[in-house]
């Protein structure tokens, strides 16, 4: 129970922590945060590491001058689409071993399937916007993989995504994240960027749900 209170105040206070992180360890920030947002897009079995708020709490304090703006959203661009790319293979390449039972215990089948109705649904603009969905951004790499998507559309598609995902985080906290409203509530902007972030996979649960529901035989 001390490890989960530790990580939810690790994700509420990532600006402090950062902060304390960079003060430790200097320039060996910048590898830091290229290492999570590469284990986050790149490896199926870390989709819990905060994305949208790291790159939003990062921004904000590049503007502050802790980072370099230029090279805090090069490095994290690229850790995107490296890990992207790295997911894509590993999908391609063992998916359908990595899939047979008990070789993905850290997986929740869940999220697979869900991340393939996704993937069914919007085809490869899946992998642009699913950028934007945490946990679903983790797995479309994969299923995109594991389905045999071509690779030239799959990178043109993955070099879109992860351009507007941390084009758009970087800006808006850079040039909001410093703002005396939100430094002095950092927390709540931070759980509002989450209710943002799972607000559209909460609606799309609510209409598939309601679609199976209408498909039923009444009683």
């Amino acid at each position: 129970m001390s490890y989960l209170l530790r990580f939810v105040d690790l994700f509420l206070h990532l600006d402090k922590h950062l902060s304390a992180v960079i003060q430790t360890y200097g320039a060996t920030t910048y590898f830091l945060l290229f290492l999570i947002i590469f284990c986050e897009t790149g490896l199926v079995f870390t989709p819990f590491l905060p994305g949208d708020s790291l790159i939003f709490a990062a921004a904000a304090l590049a503007a502050s001058g802790a980072f370099k703006i230029s090279w805090l959203v090069s490095l994290l661009w690229l850790a995107s689409v490296i890990g992207d790319n790295t997911n894509y293979w590993i999908g391609r390449t063992f998916g359908a071993k990595i899939l047979e039972k008990g070789k993905i215990r850290f997986v929740k089948q869940e999220y697979l399937e869900r991340t393939h109705l996704f993937y069914e649904k919007h085809g490869g603009k899946a992998v642009v916007l699913g950028k934007f969905f945490p946990i679903i951004r983790t797995f479309v790499p994969f299923v995109a993989g594991l389905g045999k998507m071509n690779y030239g559309r799959f990178l043109a598609s993955n070099l879109i995504g992860g351009t507007l995902w941390i084009g758009l985080f970087s800006f808006v906290g850079f040039n909001f994240g410093n703002l005396p409203v939100v430094k002095h509530n950092f927390s709540l902007v931070i759980m509002g960027i989450l209710f943002v972030s799972v607000l559209p996979a909460v609606f799309e649960f609510v209409r598939q749900r309601r679609a199976v529901l209408s498909a039923l035989p009444p009683s």
